[in-house]
């Protein structure tokens, strides 16, 4: 997929006597260079020159001309240094913010413009772990289908452990995950906010508890998600951030998926920790019941994950889709 380049403005610079930012129309604005943004964004998103000259091919001095030229055309300083590090001032994490939402309707624009050409047309194989298989990505690729119905998709399900390395040895070319971010070789883009939540069902003698320490947690009768499952890693490093041992936890089985916790919690005096998103429906009806847990949250972010570099084609479009699909 090519890239849009837009000129002008960086042919017309700004007189000694104006404000860099004042003198620009709206117009001009939207109309700069977007090669030198595309420097800035992954200097930031790497905080680093370095791997941004190697992501992009250019040589450092390059990259530290392009940003120079971007922060003397906005007239704000967008990086500062502190020792060996560099961090965005708050005018560039503000465009920052911008430049990866520009970006993105860069790649939905061609995308939708092409299919004026030709129908758009290929396979995507696309993996999810399995509490987004299971309760997010249905109606997503429903709707996906019906805008695009010459595209073949197909859907691999699996832990987060499974999907990334799926996306590793090249099985699908786009995977949704869960759990925090693994591999040097992967990259993560941020898709959809979830929380953990205690849980019980509405029969179990522990469905009259409203709250309870985490102290109290690891002695209860704990039900949870395999190894390899986002969720798991999640409650785990939660856990450990405040100083427990997950080992020390009351675990009398791990299974593989939320609906079998979920029958499991049925039959047994349990409680487990599930996705708010996994539960909304039995809650709603009154079958199982959310335990607070004090001072303890355990909020996480369902991610894109593909191969380092930027996504082209068909994975590209998808993720535009689908964020604009759950944030219209």
């Amino acid at each position: 997929m090519q890239s849009v380049v837009l000129h002008n403005i960086w042919d017309h610079p700004v007189s000694s006597n104006q404000h860099p930012v004042s003198s620009l129309s709206s117009i001009q604005f939207i109309q700069m260079e977007d090669f030198r943004l595309k420097v800035f964004y992954t200097v930031a998103r790497h905080r680093s020159f370095t791997k941004a000259s190697a992501e992009l091919f250019i040589t450092q001095p390059a990259v530290t001309k392009h940003v120079k030229a971007l922060e003397d055309t906005l007239g704000l300083r967008l990086f500062d240094r502190k020792g060996n590090s560099i961090v965005l001032t708050p005018p560039g994490e503000v465009l920052f913010r911008y430049a990866g939402q520009i970006f993105d309707l860069y790649q939905e624009a061609l995308f939708e413009l092409n299919s004026f050409k030709s129908q758009q047309k290929g396979s995507l194989r696309l993996g999810a772990s399995t509490t987004i298989a299971q309760y997010l990505i249905s109606p997503l690729l429903a709707a996906y289908y019906e805008r695009y119905p010459t595209i073949q998709l197909s859907l691999l399900t699996g832990n987060t452990e499974m999907i990334e390395q799926a996306v590793s040895a090249k099985d699908i070319d786009l995977g949704i995950v869960e759990g925090k971010k693994h591999h040097a070789g992967l990259k993560y883009h941020d898709f959809l906010e979830d929380e953990l939540v205690a849980v019980v069902h509405a029969n179990s003698r522990y469905s009259r508890l409203k709250e309870i320490t985490l102290e109290e947690l690891t002695n209860l009768p704990l039900v949870l998600r395999e190894r390899g499952s986002g969720t798991l890693e999640v409650l785990e490093t939660a856990l450990q951030e405040r100083g427990i041992r997950p080992s020390s936890l009351t675990v009398v089985m791990h299974l593989g998926s939320s609906e079998s916790i979920k029958s499991f919690l049925e039959h047994a005096n349990c409680l487990s920790i599930l996705s708010s998103r996994a539960i909304e429906k039995e809650v709603r009806t009154g079958q199982l019941k959310v335990v607070s847990i004090k001072d303890f949250r355990l909020p996480r972010t369902f991610s894109f994950v593909h191969l380092q570099g930027l996504p082209e084609g068909l994975a590209a479009g998808f993720m535009n889709y689908a964020r604009r699909y759950y944030n219209p």
